[in-house]
């Protein structure tokens, strides 16, 4: 039985004869399946159907060989020139081979380019996942950093809460009193601000010198500023409440005879 030609048997397959010239120079005339590769990986090149501008024998850099040439001539030439003429049924047995190659070509392409969306799918949702991921560390790196900012930020403003805190009690629980005496030598002693006036005027008398009697007689306090003398009922009153806190000066004298 005789055979198709490799261009004829792609343009029996409906492939236009410059496609199919191009397909097997360009494959270097290694038969139609290497054609029809070429055919089916370029079938959407944009320049797929312009010719070759370089000669056919040197698209591979070598010179054509006779086989080539012979092809290259009988693309020229009427189809299957000088060869016996094929019969209707054997025509249609080389043409079903040969679609059914077309097929077999065809599914194997859409099986590798579906392996490769597939791939790519992968490799897509791999680095979205991978950047999901650093997103959601850097989130939290910034939460972790937000929360320990505020932790100190309220560590601090505890601790000078405590200190104001600290302060007022000690000023409300200590009195730093001086005793200016009339020989005008003076005492300073601390006292606590609910503490009664009488307890300063015991202090007074326990400290006092010969001027006064020498712890003999009782003595009168007087406040510098506003002039005013505390009386016995002043003495059962809290110094915070005759003004005296947090400090004072309170001048000594001798209290007269009533």
């Amino acid at each position: 039985m005789a055979e198709l030609t490799a261009l004829e048997s792609l343009i029996e397959m409906g492939f236009p004869r410059g496609r199919a010239e191009k397909a097997l120079a360009l494959t270097g005339n290694q038969g139609i399946e290497a054609a029809m590769d070429w055919l089916m990986e370029h079938e959407d090149d944009p320049d797929v159907d312009e010719p070759l501008e370089t000669p056919l024998g040197h698209i591979l850099g070598r010179e054509p060989t006779s086989s080539e040439q012979g092809g290259l001539e009988g693309s020229g030439s009427a189809a299957g020139e000088g060869k016996p003429a094929l019969s209707e049924e054997e025509r249609q047995e080389q043409t079903k081979r040969m679609l059914e190659l077309v097929a077999q070509k065809q599914r194997e392409r859409e099986e590798r380019e579906e392996r490769e969306a597939l791939e790519r799918e992968r490799q897509r949702r791999r680095q979205g996942q991978e950047l999901s991921a650093a997103r959601q560390r850097l989130q939290e790196d910034e939460m972790r950093r937000a929360a320990e900012e505020r932790r100190r930020e309220k560590a601090e403003e505890l601790a000078a809460r405590q200190r104001v805190r600290e302060k007022i009690e000690r000023d409300k629980a200590e009195r730093a009193k001086k005793v200016r005496l009339p020989d005008g030598t003076s005492l300073t002693q601390t006292f606590r601000a609910r503490e009664q006036l009488a307890a300063v005027r015991l202090y007074v008398e326990l400290h006092r010198g010969e001027e006064l009697g020498g712890g003999q007689d009782p003595v009168q306090l007087l406040s510098g500023f506003p002039r005013r003398a505390f009386s016995e009922a002043d003495m059962e009153r809290p110094l915070q409440e005759l003004g005296l806190v947090p400090s004072a000066v309170l001048i000594v004298a001798k209290k007269c005879p009533s």
